[in-house]
């Protein structure tokens, strides 16, 4: 899925994104005033110049392109984390 390589932390990504989807994380993107565009290739170029856009990223294509139970396994990890 979104994967950059340590010395990609922040600045362009360009994201192999299945045509049905990219759309609308594009849009969601542009919604959260992300910098992004599509490419004549069919990809789609983010800029990331902050650890929350980095995270908004992973939680846009996580929500559009994981199955229902990569899903609900995030989520039983997101409370076990928040648990005292």
């Amino acid at each position: 899925m979104l994967q950059p390589s340590s010395s990609e932390a922040l600045g362009d990504h360009v994201l192999q994104i299945p045509l049905s989807d990219r759309w609308r994380i594009y849009h969601r993107l542009q919604e959260l005033m992300i910098p992004c565009s599509c490419l004549a290739d069919g990809s789609l170029r983010v800029q990331v110049n902050s650890c929350l856009m980095a995270i908004l990223l992973r939680s846009t294509v996580l929500q559009c392109m994981a199955s229902r139970q990569e899903l609900i396994d995030w989520l039983e990890q997101c409370w076990q984390i928040s648990k005292p």
